[in-house]
Parts: C-alpha cells; sequence; structure tokens
C-alpha cells in the first residue's frame, strides 16, 4: 500500500515544480519589456555637505498598486488630501543606513503629480516625491546602504534606477547629466529586493572649485543676453560722441581705454552683486532681476544708434552689472551649498565667467577696432544695435509673462557656443590681416573701404570720421 502512495506523492510533486519552473523560466528567458513593456522607477540623488536629497519619480499605475493608495484618478490639485498617506508609506519604504547599520533619518517634503514618457513604454503619470535623508552625527553621506522597496515589494517586475544628480565634492555640477549608481530590483532566486550599496569615492575641494570654474566660463559662454550687453556696449566705444550723434573717431589709446573700463566696471558691478546675493543667502525673485537684464540690453542697443550716456559707458556697465550678478547668483542658490563649500564656488564660478569674458573680448576687440575705419562703419553698427534691440525686445516681454519666438530664438543662440568662438576667432583674424595690409600698402594706395587719401594717416588716429 505504501508504493502507490508514495509514487501518487511523486507525481503530485513533479507537477508543481513544472508549475513554477515553467513561468519562472518564462520571466528569466524574455524581459517583462518584451511582452509588456512597464515603466521604470528614478531616484535621483543630490549630495550636500551633511545631508542627501533623493528625488524620487514613481509611476502612478505600479505605486499605486503597490502602496494601496489610488491616484490614478487623482488630479494635481486634490493629490494634497492624500499627503499624509503617501508621506507614511514612502518612509517605511526608504530605509539608508551607515555601512555599519545606523539609521539614517528621513523626511519626505514636497509631492507632486506629472505626465513624462520613457522611450520603451510611451506617456504615463508619475508621482514625484522629494526626500531628505541625513545620517547620524558621524555618518557619511558619501558611503552608505541604501535599502528601498517602494514599488518592487509588490510589483516584483519592477526596476529603480539610482543615480547622482548633483555632487560638488566630486565636480558634478550643473546640468551635466546625472551619473549612475546602480539598480535595484527583486532577487528571483532569494526572493528579497538586496540593499544597495552607495560608494561615490572621495570628494574633495579642489574638484569642485574646479567643477565651479568650469561652470562659471560656460554660463557666460551660453548667456547670450550677458554677452550682446557687453558687446553692445563696447561697440561704439572706438567713436566719439557730437551732440547726438556718434561722429568721427577717437584715438587708439582712447579707444583701448574706454573698452578696458567699459569690461572692467561690469566685471566690479557683477562681481559685488554676485558676491553680496550668495553669501548673504538673499532670495530675490528671478522675474524682475531677467527683466532688468533684458532692458539693459534694449538700453545699450538704443545707446549704440545714438549716444544716450557718452563719456559714462563704464559707470553704465557697472551699475546694470550689479543686476547681471543677481542672475548669475540663481545658480549657486539652486545649489544649497554649506559655507565654506560656497566660498570656493564664489571664487571659482566668478574666475570662469572672468576668464571666458576676458577671451571674448580680447577676440571681439581687433574687429570693433577695425570696424570704425570702415565706411559700412554706420550700417555694421545700426544693424547690430537693431537686432540686439530686437532680442532685447523678445526677451523683455517674455521675461514679463509674454512668451515669444524671438526670445526662444534668441535663448537658442547660446547653444551654438562653438560656433560662437569660432565666428569672433575669424573675425579677430580677419581684422589683423587686414590691419596689418593696410598698415603696409604703400600711402598713394587706397585702403578697400575706408577713407585713406593719398597721404597716410596720423598713427593717433584709428581712421576715417563716420556720421550717423
Amino acid at each position: 500500500m505504501t508504493r502507490p502512495r508514495n509514487w501518487l506523492t511523486t507525481a503530485l510533486r513533479l507537477v508543481a515544480g513544472l508549475a513554477i519552473a515553467v513561468p519562472a523560466a518564462l520571466l528569466l528567458g524574455a524581459p517583462p519589456a518584451a511582452a509588456h513593456p512597464m515603466p521604470h522607477s528614478v531616484v535621483r540623488l543630490d549630495v550636500y555637505k551633511a545631508s542627501v536629497t533623493a528625488r524620487l519619480e514613481l509611476p502612478v499605475d505600479d505605486f499605486s498598486r503597490a502602496s494601496g493608495i489610488d491616484l490614478n484618478s487623482v488630479e494635481p490639485a486634490a493629490l494634497p488630501a492624500k499627503a499624509t498617506a503617501i508621506r507614511a508609506y514612502l518612509g517605511r519604504h526608504i530605509r539608508p543606513t551607515t555601512l555599519r547599520g545606523e539609521a539614517w533619518r528621513v523626511g519626505i517634503g514636497a509631492l507632486g503629480l506629472s505626465r513624462t514618457e520613457q522611450t520603451s513604454t510611451g506617456p504615463y503619470r508619475e508621482l514625484v516625491a522629494e526626500a531628505v535623508l541625513t545620517p547620524p552625527p558621524r555618518g557619511d553621506v558619501r558611503h552608505f546602504t541604501l535599502h528601498y522597496d517602494v514599488i518592487v515589494h509588490q510589483v516584483v517586475t519592477h526596476v529603480t534606477l539610482v543615480s547622482v544628480r548633483q555632487d560638488w565634492a566630486a565636480g558634478r555640477v550643473g546640468d551635466g547629466g546625472a551619473s549612475q549608481v546602480g539598480t535595484i530590483s527583486l532577487d528571483i532566486r532569494h526572493m528579497k529586493v538586496p540593499p544597495l550599496t552607495v560608494d561615490l569615492g572621495n570628494g574633495s575641494t579642489w574638484r569642485g572649485f574646479v567643477a565651479m570654474t568650469e561652470l562659471g566660463g560656460e554660463h557666460i559662454l551660453t548667456g547670450t543676453d550677458h554677452l550682446l550687453f557687453l558687446l553692445i556696449l563696447l561697440l561704439p566705444a572706438p567713436l566719439r560722441a557730437t551732440g547726438r550723434r556718434w561722429h568721427g573717431l577717437v584715438g587708439a589709446r582712447a579707444a583701448l581705454g574706454r573698452i578696458g573700463r567699459v569690461t572692467i566696471a561690469f566685471t566690479f558691478g557683477h562681481s559685488v552683486a554676485l558676491a553680496a546675493t550668495a553669501l548673504g543667502r538673499l532670495e530675490i525673485p528671478g522675474r524682475p532681476v531677467e527683466a532688468f537684464i533684458a532692458a539693459s540690453i534694449l538700453v545699450g542697443a538704443v545707446h549704440a544708434v545714438r549716444p544716450l550716456f557718452p563719456g559714462r559707458e563704464a559707470v553704465v556697465a557697472g551699475v546694470f552689472g550689479l543686476g547681471h550678478g543677481m542672475a548669475f547668483s540663481f545658480v549657486l542658490a539652486e545649489m544649497h551649498l554649506s559655507t565654506g563649500q560656497l566660498v570656493f564656488s564664489l571664487f571659482g564660478f566668478n574666475l570662469g565667467i572672468e576668464l571666458v569674458q576676458l577671451l571674448l573680448v580680447c577676440l571681439a576687440l581687433p574687429a570693433l577696432l577695425v570696424i570704425a575705419r570702415l565706411r559700412v562703419q554706420p550700417a555694421l553698427r545700426v544693424g547690430g544695435a537693431l537686432i540686439t534691440a530686437t532680442a532685447a525686445v523678445g526677451w523683455l516681454a517674455d521675461r514679463l509673462g509674454l512668451p515669444n519666438p524671438v526670445a526662444r530664438t534668441a535663448d537658442g543662440a547660446g547653444s551654438h557656443t562653438t560656433l560662437t568662438l569660432a565666428a569672433l576667432a575669424l573675425s579677430a583674424v580677419a581684422a589683423g590681416g587686414w590691419a596689418l595690409s593696410t598698415r603696409w600698402r604703400s600711402p598713394g594706395e587706397p585702403a578697400g573701404g575706408a577713407h585713406l587719401g593719398s597721404r597716410p594717416r596720423p598713427r593717433s588716429r584709428l581712421g576715417a570720421e563716420s556720421e550717423v
């Protein structure tokens, strides 16, 4: 009687084993995305000196299924009614610890609902949450263990991608993209969600300083509005103002002095405002400052056509530079740096701005001096001023709440940094070649486009008179 019972038991075990093994083999052999693509979660870390901020981007459908908090039909305006339950749930499933197992403090902050899209899954709704992770007194924000199972404890096919977005001590600042740290998913063999060991290496003040210097240079190079303001003020620098007209030329030494004073005044103005705003941690509304910058560009464009403040360009550059410096400080304010990091960042960021600004002025200088000697100088100056004024009006309207294609086009010009540098370098080479050719041309031979007669001009003059 025992044999049939043993045989039956063995058969039942075999059937049960096949029932488990076949689906498991199918799941392991064919990725879930191939049969039914599902969006994944994203955790982006911002690493500060004493804490880590995590931005959670969670697919609403999977989050609702895992948490039991139905958000599928909830509109953003109704989200506060669910906020307490959401924060409690997230707090239970986000558990960072030190490498020795000491628990961190977790605080869940702002919540929001948005629509997004992933390449393999198409558009979907997501829940966005901010979590502040604070280690114990001797904890290390660069090395810790992240126990995280917000969705995957219920949706076993779910995957969470963890990356670092900002890490000052590692030289990761700005919008350079996130660096992948690892993934969190279910270990099918043990049916557990293993924690992720976060190892960000050893950071340093030097790496943060260098990164901020690079960011400052990039910011001025891609900041079309800042460059236009400076260049439009320098455009009439070699000209003499008579009444309400630009009439004739000043000497070469005087022109270089004007250009130097305007550049130094603008540097001083934005450096002072940047330092005061950043170190004072002043919260200044962005829209009025940005509108002020657009207005300053418009004033500079009008001045290039008709002198509004002849001889006082340096003073105007310094005053308007204060507004530009406040705009620069917004970049530092978004990083939430410690006081020590902020001091080094301020110095590095400003150094980057000044180095690139000096490079651009040096590249533009030969063309500015040569254009002043050409017969077409009035047309080039007025044309450049009109283009600048058009961009300024577009920016001003956009920053006052009226979006327009002019502002979008002007902003897009800042993305072509290589083209900008190449154009300035080419203009400097061409201007230098033109200056050399006219210098060695025989006195009786006319210079193409310039008011040169049969007699050589005095060296103290840049060229012929022009009037608009």
